[in-house]
């Protein structure tokens, strides 16, 4: 049974997500513009601007090749368009190879957007590059599990946390990024046993994407939790809405009503 919550008045920190660990779930969904980021203000706690926005909007078959002046230009966007969620820039591939590189793009984030911290995929391997940022006073909410830019590397999209020892492996991911200072950490794709042990065994909270109910918050990609995109549906996403069908018969109607000369009557007509 579901619950009328009210809207978010007072903006969103970094202390006001640190202290929903364990007391309230965290909401987040993607955005990628300002008319929509306006939609969503209020209503959940965190926007990220996530490199998904590659294939939603920009019709490629995975996220790897967006840019960091694209993921700034959709930042700036959602920024003006939401005032009190969290808003987080997801850093795209290959923008965080070295802790240098990292925070030179990172650096370029904060300056030219107004996201109050970024996104970086990777476990126990990129606690460096988290604790060069985070030493710099940049934000960093980690990626664990199934991670979208690994995709190649990975052999496609797997599930994680089928066994012990890679739930144990997970765990090690997640105690290293927090331990590099990550305010929270997505846990994507994992079975929900390895998402109830990760977040019971750190102090910050997990956000989860097809990891069960475990996890501090959820996440979804807006474009397909309102059924937007329909290229493919995951296991993991309800669809609130079917925002394909709304618009293909609002399309319909008016194109029928412009042939027929109904619109514009006299109604819609100076």
């Amino acid at each position: 049974m579901s619950i009328h919550t009210p809207k978010i008045e007072k903006k969103v920190t970094l202390a006001t997500i640190s202290k929903m660990k364990g007391k309230e779930p965290i909401t987040m969904v993607t955005a990628y513009d300002a008319l929509f980021a306006q939609l969503f203000d209020g209503e959940v706690e965190m926007i990220l601007v996530g490199d998904s926005l590659n294939m939603s909007f920009l019709g490629k078959e995975d996220t790897l090749s967006a840019t960091m002046d694209q993921m700034i230009y959709h930042t700036q966007a959602v920024c003006n368009g939401a005032k009190l969620p969290l808003i987080i820039l997801d850093m795209p591939f290959g923008t965080y190879t070295s802790a240098e590189v990292a925070l030179q793009n990172a650096s370029r984030a904060y300056q030219e957007t107004s996201a109050q911290a970024v996104k970086i995929e990777g476990g126990k391997e990129r606690a460096h590059i988290v604790e060069a940022l985070t030493q710099n006073s940049i934000a960093v909410l980690g990626h664990i599990g199934l991670m979208p830019q690994f995709l190649r590397s990975d052999g496609g999209y797997k599930i994680r946390g089928k066994d012990q020892t890679d739930i144990d492996s997970l765990v090690e991911d997640a105690k290293a990024l927090e331990a590099a200072g990550a305010f929270a950490i997505v846990v994507e794709g994992v079975k929900s046993e390895a998402a109830q042990a990760i977040t019971q065994a750190i102090a910050i909270p997990t956000i989860g994407i097809g990891a069960g109910n475990s996890t501090d918050g959820q996440v979804l990609v807006w474009s397909d939790m309102f059924g937007f995109f329909e290229t493919f549906k995951p296991k993991f996403v309800k669809q609130y809405g079917n925002g394909a069908k709304l618009v293909r018969e609002g399309l319909k109607t008016y194109r029928d009503e412009v042939k027929s000369r109904e619109f514009p009557s006299d109604e819609y007509t100076y």
